[in-house]
């Protein structure tokens, strides 16, 4: 079967408009948000409750190190399934119930809403399609306005995501890294985080089976977001770890010529992922680079370029160079990232 042009697939088109999504994002909402971020302000929840699937609970990553670093709310996860399946009751009040969707439709993400809701949280879907289910379920919705998405891999939306969860920390910081004049720039940014050249990537991972893909912080949330892209459309397996955490066993396989994919932000954390970068280097590991790095890396290493941005607004931008490359990998590789096998756009899971 002939394949279609890298730039004719829909991923190529839906991610390369993330920057025109984000900028519709912004003028939109407008009410809502400012209903939402009024109730925050002058009754800050207790802690954050996130529920999400696939890329959205990698956006729900994102959220986390959001949350707690800027605001100081204590952020997790909740696992559907107590919901919707054990339907154990959570002590939530006080809390805010976070549930991030592209389609809205998952049962289990609606039951989750629901019983939040009943047992004393405050609700926010950030959903990209309107008038769903889950949005009726929500105490508020807050659209992502990223537009149809048809390819399965999904890109604006998880895009938009963070541009959400961006807005509502820029609105309620109070510190000096405070992102909001900023954050104003990032549709610009992301259309150039498109045109920069991400092909050594591609190129360096044309013929491999799997990879570790690793980040830190917030750069997590876009290696997991990685790692899938990496499975879902080029049938790789990729795996994602904290820069922390895979000196926990993982490291061992770094000397076996396993790639390792490391997204670094110009953040508290760069030392510490640079410190690891040395030592990848120094058992000769196979090193493909998104970020500045303190010190050169080694001369078979790939350097991937990124953007000079606040670093907190770094991985969103990361992303969305990656998404490029990633569905040139995947057609060079025969797959279709629209259609990767045994996949649907939306999952209702139950």
């Amino acid at each position: 079967m002939a394949m279609v042009a890298a730039e004719r697939t829909l991923m190529f088109q839906e991610a390369a408009s993330a920057g025109d999504a984000v900028e519709r994002q912004f003028a939109c909402g407008g009410a809502v948000m400012a209903e939402i971020l009024s109730s925050l302000a002058a009754d800050p929840p207790s802690m954050v409750v996130t529920c999400a699937r696939g890329s959205s609970d990698h956006a729900a990553t994102f959220a986390k190190y959001a949350f707690e670093r800027q605001l100081g709310w204590v952020t997790a996860s909740a696992a559907p399934s107590v919901s919707s399946i054990y339907q154990a009751p959570l002590k939530l009040g006080g809390s805010l119930f976070l549930a991030i969707s592209q389609s809205g439709k998952s049962p289990d993400l609606i039951e989750a809403v629901q019983r939040a809701s009943q047992q004393g949280a405050r609700t926010l879907a950030l959903v990209n399609a309107s008038a769903t289910p889950l949005s009726k379920a929500a105490d508020w919705t807050l659209p992502l306005c990223a537009g149809p998405e048809n390819s399965v891999a999904a890109t604006k939306s998880y895009i938009a995501s963070l541009a959400a969860i961006a807005r509502i920390v820029a609105a309620l910081e109070a510190n000096d890294g405070a992102i909001g004049p900023a954050l104003a720039r990032l549709p610009e940014w992301l259309r150039a985080a498109w045109r920069l050249d991400w092909s050594p990537l591609t190129t360096a991972l044309r013929d491999s089976r799997g990879l570790f893909v690793l980040g830190r912080g917030p750069g997590l949330a876009i290696a997991q977001e990685a790692a899938l892209k990496f499975k879902e459309t080029c049938g790789i397996h990729a795996e994602a770890f904290s820069t922390a955490e895979v000196r926990h066993g993982p490291m061992a396989l770094a000397a076996t010529g396993l790639p390792m994919l490391i997204f670094r932000q110009d953040d508290e954390s760069a030392a510490g992922v640079d410190d690891l970068i040395g030592e990848l280097r120094a058992i000769g590991a196979r090193l493909i680079v998104a970020g500045p790095v303190a010190e050169p890396v080694a001369e078979d290493a790939v350097g991937l370029p990124i953007l000079d941005a606040p670093a907190s607004l770094q991985p969103i931008l990361q992303i969305q160079s990656f998404y490029g490359a990633i569905n040139a990998l995947a057609i060079l590789r025969g797959h279709d990232p629209d259609r990767p096998p045994l996949l649907r756009k939306v999952t209702e899971t139950v």
